[in-house]
């Protein structure tokens, strides 16, 4: 209970401290998890800092999320149940993105911001949030139909598929060698499209293995395998573009990082009052104790 409730103050001071600008209103969406009851409904709304009612709401069934993840993503996590949310917001061109997770075990702020840049989406606000621990994977496609709802203009579909898997293999690479590292390697192989695009399989084994050794990192071949085949899945994309998104991405990464650093400090702040208050009240207590006595 101490931990959701950590989790949604914490949701709440990122939404009063990056504020939304008054024509920004009317352009967000929430996208629900069609699976879940109406108490864990709340319970993400308030991890969104918000009431069910605040902003247009759409739901994402289990099979939606299965257009985009089957192939991607052991059947096994992508479940049978539709239990992923997400806040989105448009900006103003140029805004960057955000995104900030709540209950997501698997997937990264950093790795989603990456993934939605190949698919397409840019300067957005989003949040991703459960009633209980996901792996996270299946809020892309509720981001995906979040935006072309705001928009009314679908995203290209090679790029939505591109977009999943690449969020896919860098959640797979993280767990053994870190977010960090995972984002950097496949975001050197996606400015690189203009070059591994002409390469055959085994060339791109050598790039992949290079880049790799640059971090100090030893990958095994299921590894260098998904990497490959993510390179042949971006060909379906144009280099010039992707690699435009890539070095745009950098600016957003830092941003992001700097908001998580007042975050912290105010969770930090948060804690300490509660901790101070918690002892005062303790002593109270402790004084009329004694004085009944």
């Amino acid at each position: 209970m101490k931990k959701r409730t950590i989790s949604i103050l914490l949701c709440t001071i990122l939404l009063l401290t990056l504020s939304a600008p008054a024509w920004a209103i009317n352009q967000s969406r929430t996208v629900i998890g069609a699976d879940l009851n109406p108490m864990q409904v709340d319970m993400v709304y308030a991890s969104f800092g918000m009431r069910r009612g605040d902003v247009i709401e759409l739901t994402l069934t289990n099979a939606e999320e299965r257009r985009y993840l089957e192939g991607f993503v052991d059947d096994r996590m992508i479940g049978t149940r539709s239990i992923s949310c997400v806040y989105v917001e448009l900006l103003p061109p140029d805004s960057g993105m955000s995104v900030f997770t709540n209950n997501v075990t698997w997937c990264t702020g950093d790795m989603y911001v990456n993934a939605l840049a190949t698919a397409g989406i840019t300067d957005a606000r989003i949040l991703v949030s459960a009633p209980f621990e996901v792996s996270g994977t299946a809020a892309l496609a509720g981001v995906y139909k979040a935006y072309e709802d705001m928009t009314g203009t679908s995203l290209d579909d090679t790029a939505k598929l591109v977009g999943t898997q690449e969020l896919t293999v860098t959640g797979d690479l993280a767990q053994q060698i870190g977010s960090m590292d995972s984002t950097s390697i496949v975001g050197e192989l996606k400015l690189m499209l203009d070059q591994t695009k002409y390469m055959s399989d085994e060339e791109i084994r050598g790039v992949i293995i290079d880049i790799a050794g640059r971090y100090n990192v030893r990958l095994t071949e299921t590894q260098i395998k998904q990497l490959i085949s993510l390179c042949r899945s971006l060909e379906g994309l144009n280099p010039d573009q992707l690699k435009q998104k890539v070095e745009d991405v950098q600016g957003t990464l830092q941003k992001m990082s700097d908001a998580k650093d007042k975050i912290a400090f105010y969770a930090e702040s948060v804690k300490q009052f509660l901790d101070s208050a918690s002892d005062f009240f303790n002593k109270v207590r402790d004084f009329l104790s004694r004085f009944q006595k």
